[in-house]
């Protein structure tokens, strides 16, 4: 089967995409055809070797799919031909990929493929970050950094779908039109966004701030929050770790919350489809469309990965696998 690699650490360039063995199936995986594969800012981390996941070389990266069962453990409640999407972990940019049980979701009527795989990474991650540790309340404020990327226009949905105002901060002009079409109520620059949410917010400030970026925008979010105000950490696009003086965390009684999703569930694979179950609730009332910023041939997988790289993502970026 045709499949992308990662043989040597130096990045999405050198992902080379060729024939590999097809999966052979243990009796308690399914194997799933891919029509679909999501990219996301770890499958790039891995390419570098500078993510927490360090598999052996040569690996293929790729963790969540959407496609159609070929085969199925008998007594999973999975049938060949059902589509799905899918949590693998590793192996999605193949023609093939092997996904336990508990990690393969099925899809409701109506659904497609695009959307399917563009949902488990992104929406399941904002799901936990902001209804499970944000503790998110219809008409709180959330404020929302890299919002025309995959994260930030899940995170406007998401927060959007749990009854939240959402104000979406964005790097340049160019990607204000991406993050209003999520669904932001407002849209805002990076460059100033502290007195932008206080303008916005009458002085209160917002009730939880969702930053994937990180660097040097941490210490201006922190100033948003209002009282009681949380800070969820979801990762560190901008490069910079940054660092937090504690004191002010103390003086304005509010919280900075760390959001390892896959921490979390994949210790309890168990806990991966009652997460789902809920974001298909939310999907069912409308409020979650993934917006797709592009989608890439299989052969073009190192472009796909340098637009996450080089951080000109708008939405969504999909690998299509086969039609």
């Amino acid at each position: 089967m045709q499949a992308a690699q990662v043989t040597t650490l130096d990045g999405p360039a050198a992902v080379a995409v060729g024939e590999v063995p097809a999966p052979q199936r243990p009796a308690d995986q399914v194997l799933i055809d891919v029509r679909r594969a999501g990219v996301a800012y770890p499958d790039v981390l891995l390419t570098l070797g500078q993510y927490q996941l360090k598999p052996d070389l040569p690996f293929v990266p790729g963790a969540e799919v959407a496609g159609v069962i070929r085969q199925a453990p008998e007594g999973s409640g999975l049938s060949v031909g059902q589509p799905v999407a899918a949590f693998p972990m590793f192996g999605g940019f193949a023609e093939q990929v092997l996904s336990a049980p508990e990690t393969v979701l099925p899809l409701p009527e109506g659904m497609d493929f695009d959307t399917a795989a563009a949902l488990p990474m992104n929406y399941l991650t904002c799901l936990f970050a902001l209804a499970h540790r944000g503790r998110l309340a219809r008409g709180e404020t959330v404020l929302v950094h890299g919002a025309s990327g995959g994260i930030g226009t899940a995170a406007i949905q998401v927060a959007r779908a749990l009854g939240a105002t959402v104000i979406a901060v964005v790097s340049t002009p160019d990607k204000q039109a991406t993050a209003a079409a999520a669904g932001a109520e407002h849209v805002v620059l990076a460059d100033g966004f502290k007195d932008a949410v206080k303008s916005l917010t009458d002085g209160r400030g917002v009730d939880v701030v969702l930053d994937p970026v990180g660097g040097d925008r941490f210490t201006d979010s922190l100033r948003s929050l209002a009282t009681e105000g949380r800070l969820l950490v979801i990762g560190f696009t901008g490069g910079e770790i940054p660092t937090v003086k504690v004191n002010r965390l103390l003086l304005a009684n509010i919280e900075v919350i760390g959001v390892g999703w896959g921490a979390y569930w994949v210790p309890h694979p168990q806990l991966l489809r009652p997460q789902w179950d809920q974001l298909m609730d939310l999907w069912a009332g409308g409020g979650i469309t993934p917006p797709i910023g592009a989608t890439f041939a299989l052969s073009e997988v190192t472009d796909a990965l340098a637009t996450l790289q080089d951080r000109k993502a708008r939405g969504k970026v999909l690998l299509r696998i086969r039609d």
